[in-house]
């Protein structure tokens, strides 16, 4: 069977190791698609079609996606958490430095040297206005110990710093990669009032927009700088830029400018180029068209923003898939349907995350067309997929 798969955003040919011509047909123009690889475009006012399986997004923040429209479609959202971690860490350690050794505004000085004639007694002369504190023995706190969070706390470790880190919801997972030499805060009040530096990692959710907000950075301490290469929302500008005043901030570096911030002293404004590296970008793009041919393939579900994830071997019999409300009386229909014609279940799958629910059975004969059409019909099934062996 071939797939169809329409791309919103220019995306790394990198795919093609994956995505493999024969079996699926992928590019811009393609049309009825069964699956869409996007980036950055607005997915929110587009028509979804009707045959549409899943969207894989090419990085991780899926805030131009709806979700929630997606789900109640039967269409599994996929994200890549961790492809591009290593060259976000690289950004906030350059961030790091330009909090401390004020580099950017010593560039620009430099640059307005061209016509001194004494150019190395100016440049030792007016160095000084620039100097700057080294990282090495100082504290860094990092908020969010996810892929990302891991490897700066890791990064701090390594230059020097003492490094606190605070997720109260941090993964075993994660929690292996972290070095013995972080210290893991119980409280965010103590991270802030100990830390020289403090780097955001979280995702943007309705809690944690606006968190660091003027009472949260009151609590800071005096004289630190504050990074953020997280989410623009999570942060407060207006709190910010009053912190600056008074003293309480000495420094913002941020990978996403707004217009408010821009020309404010002692902030430093990158154009979201976190993760703009092509190794990130192929990373993502490798993650994402591997989720996207086990669902097609066989109804594998990894990492996925609004249904459950669910690990599934390939497909050695008939298998239908079966996305629905995680309501009561929804697996009941199911199995009763299916022995109406005398199929066996030889295996059955059930995961559910909050309000959704995947069930997948593994068959012994194939089920008829009709039957198919009696469980779509069903009130709380979204979409009623049948996979067979290759």
């Amino acid at each position: 069977m071939s797939y169809r798969i329409q791309t919103l955003n220019a995306i790394s040919p990198v795919y093609h190791g994956i995505l493999k011509d024969g079996e699926y047909l992928v590019g811009s123009q393609v049309d009825s698609p069964d699956a869409i690889l996007v980036r950055s475009a607005n997915m929110h006012d587009m028509p979804l079609p009707e045959q549409l399986l899943c969207v894989g997004r090419a990085g991780a923040g899926v805030n131009n996606i709806p979700l929630d429209k997606m789900a109640e479609a039967g269409v599994v959202v996929f994200n890549t958490p961790g492809a591009n971690a290593n060259a976000v860490k690289e950004m906030v350690v350059a961030g790091l430095l330009l909090a401390s050794r004020r580099i950017t505004e010593g560039a620009a000085w430099a640059q307005t040297l061209a016509n001194e004639s004494e150019l190395d007694a100016v440049v030792e002369k007016g160095k000084k206005q620039f100097a700057g504190p080294e990282l090495a023995g100082k504290t860094l706190g990092v908020i969010g110990l996810g892929a990302i969070g891991v490897l700066v706390a890791n990064a701090g470790v390594s230059l020097g710093m003492n490094v606190l880190g605070y997720d109260p919801f941090i993964s075993v997972e994660h929690a292996w990669k972290l070095s013995r030499s972080v210290k893991h805060s119980t409280e965010l009040s103590e991270l802030l009032e100990k830390s020289d530096y403090i780097t955001l990692h979280i995702p943007l959710m309705d809690s944690t927009r606006g968190m660091m907000n003027e009472s949260v950075l009151e609590r800071v301490k005096p004289g630190s700088a504050l990074l953020n290469f997280a989410r623009g929302p999570l942060v407060d500008n207006a709190a910010v830029i009053d912190a600056l005043d008074r003293g309480i901030l000495r420094a913002y570096v941020t990978d996403f400018p707004a217009k408010e911030l821009i020309g404010v002293k002692n902030v430093v404004l990158t154009p979201h180029l976190g993760a703009s590296t092509p190794e990130s970008e192929d990373n993502c793009v490798r993650m994402v068209a591997q989720q996207i041919d086990n669902y097609l393939k066989h109804g594998s579900i990894a990492n996925s923003c609004n249904y459950p994830n669910c690990a599934l071997s390939p497909v050695t019999m008939p298998r239908i898939a079966v996305l629905h409300k995680n309501i009561p009386n929804v697996i009941g229909p199911i199995t009763s349907a299916l022995s109406t014609e005398g199929l066996n279940i030889e295996n059955m799958v059930n995961q559910s995350r909050n309000a959704l629910a995947y069930t997948v059975c593994d068959l012994s004969a194939k089920p008829s067309n009709a039957l198919l059409e009696t469980l779509e019909r069903m009130d709380a099934i979204y979409r009623v997929r049948l996979l067979l062996p290759a």
